[in-house]
Order: C-alpha cells, then sequence, then structure tokens
C-alpha cells in the first residue's frame, strides 16, 4: 500500500494501487469527531480546532468527489451538543454561518447539492436564511451531495417518521396494514437517498452517537483513532480501501465453489466435533 506523495487528482488516485475504481461506495457518512481534544491538546482554544475542521471537511469533499463518490453525509452538530458550553455551542452556530457565506458559492460551481438535516428551529434567523438559500441554490446540482447534519439525533428522526404515520392512520390516509419498510423510509430525511455503505468515525470512539440510526443498519463501520482536524485525504482513502477488504452478505453466508448446502453443514459440524 503506498501512500507517499499522494495528491488527489485524477492521475494519482489511478496509481494509488490497492484502491479498487470499481468498488467505491456511493454513500459515506462521517462522524466527525475529535476537534475540541484535537485543539487542547496543541494548547488552543477548541474553537480552533472547529476551525481546522472545516478545512479538513473541505479536502474530503474533493477527494469523495475525484474517486467518484456521489454522497457524503457528515455530523456538524448533534441535540445533545446543545449541552456544551454556550461560549462554544455560539461559536459553531456563527462558524456555521460565516462558513456557508464564504463557500457557497464555489460549492454551487462544483454542482454540489447541499443539503440540511436535522431540527433547524432553534437556530438564529440569519443562519436559517443563508441555510434555506443554500438550499435553493444547489437544488439542481447532480455531480455530488452533500448533506450536513445540525442538531441532528437518530432517535428523533425515527420518532417524527412514526408521528407523521400515525397522524396518516388516525385521519384514514392510511391504513395499518400499509406500513411497512418502504413507507416508513418514506418519511426520513434522507428518503431519497440510498443508505450509507460506509460509515467513518474519527477519534477513535467505539460509537456511533445517535447518527443515521436507521439507515446504518447494514453500513460498514470504520472506527479510525485519527483525530478530525488529522483526517487527511491519505486517512480517507485508507478507509475506502478497508471498505472494499469487506465481504458484504447483509444477512447471508459466503460458500465456497462448488459446495452444496448439505456440505457448508457438514463441514461446519465437523469443525464442532
Amino acid at each position: 500500500m503506498r501512500f507517499n506523495n499522494l495528491n488527489t487528482n485524477n492521475r494519482n488516485i489511478n496509481s494509488f494501487n490497492d484502491l479498487d475504481m470499481e468498488k467505491i461506495p456511493e454513500h459515506v457518512a462521517i462522524i466527525m469527531d475529535g476537534n475540541g481534544r484535537w485543539a487542547s491538546k496543541r494548547g488552543f482554544p477548541r474553537s480552533f480546532g472547529h476551525n481546522k475542521g472545516v478545512s479538513v471537511l473541505k479536502e474530503i469533499i474533493k477527494v469523495s468527489k475525484n474517486i467518484n463518490c456521489k454522497i457524503l453525509t457528515v455530523y456538524a452538530f448533534s441535540t445533545e451538543n446543545w449541552t456544551r458550553p454556550s461560549k462554544e455551542i455560539d461559536f459553531l452556530i456563527n462558524l456555521f454561518e460565516e462558513v456557508l457565506k464564504k463557500e457557497i458559492s464555489e460549492i454551487h460551481q462544483e454542482s454540489i447539492k447541499i443539503n440540511f438535516i436535522g431540527d433547524l428551529s432553534p437556530f438564529p434567523r440569519a443562519l436559517k436564511s443563508i441555510i434555506n438559500s443554500s438550499e435553493a441554490l444547489t437544488k439542481d446540482n447532480k455531480k455530488f451531495t452533500l448533506n450536513i447534519c445540525i442538531n441532528y439525533g437518530g432517535r428523533q428522526e425515527i420518532v417524527k417518521a412514526a408521528k407523521k404515520i400515525a397522524i396518516k392512520t388516525s385521519s384514514g390516509e392510511l391504513k395499518p396494514s400499509e406500513i411497512n419498510e418502504q413507507l416508513f423510509i418514506s418519511e426520513l430525511a434522507t428518503h431519497e437517498y440510498k443508505d450509507p455503505e460506509l460509515l467513518i468515525r474519527t477519534s477513535g470512539e467505539k460509537r456511533i452517537s445517535n447518527f443515521l440510526l436507521w439507515q446504518l443498519a447494514y453500513s460498514e463501520i470504520y472506527i479510525t483513532d485519527v483525530l478530525w482536524p488529522d483526517f487527511t485525504e491519505i486517512e480517507f482513502l485508507k478507509a475506502i480501501i478497508d471498505y472494499q477488504s469487506r465481504n458484504r452478505r447483509f444477512g447471508g453466508i459466503e460458500s465456497l465453489s462448488n459446495e452444496s448446502f448439505e456440505d457448508s453443514c457438514y463441514s461446519s459440524l465437523s469443525k464442532n466435533d
């Protein structure tokens, strides 16, 4: 595996020996964790880490597009993040607004569609306004989709979908017998996208932290100890290569060539003798 002097233009990506361009996940989700810890380790305020994290996200968007990934969904602010110090929350809200103002033109020029997923009601009017205008500006872009989850919680999303279905059922618009997985999916915020094939979590924490609880049912999970501000293009490609090494069976089994079901059962029993 070669990681020396890797620049993520198409020519160099194709020379990255272990990357199979035919097996790129269409949808990658990322829990961008570790900004505060990264800054604290260096003696900086946590805000320094959040600023650095924005720069990293820009680079990961670029490499995602270059390898032909189609959708990136990132966890930027959870419903639980409101418990953080008010000063940090205010900084993050201002950061969201400043970054959108600064970057939305380039995002649009790159034909990136941007969506915000979560409950936007608690945010200031100015931020909600620029979110709405950014989504409207990019809604017809086709090359790449960036979903940003802010004030988002997986449990809350599921409860919201259940409430919508309950209202339709009680009004007679929907029969209980008509409720199935596909109908439930249609009420989720991500209903127009396929589920992520890969979830990446930085900082080494081994949990999904209320992120896309329904959608991650069959996602491959890649956890790295690297903190988000240190998560380079190379680290992202390591995650993609690791994903490509997985055998995605979706609850099935992998049989050897020319092996019957009876042979497989006998082989399993023999191993237990």
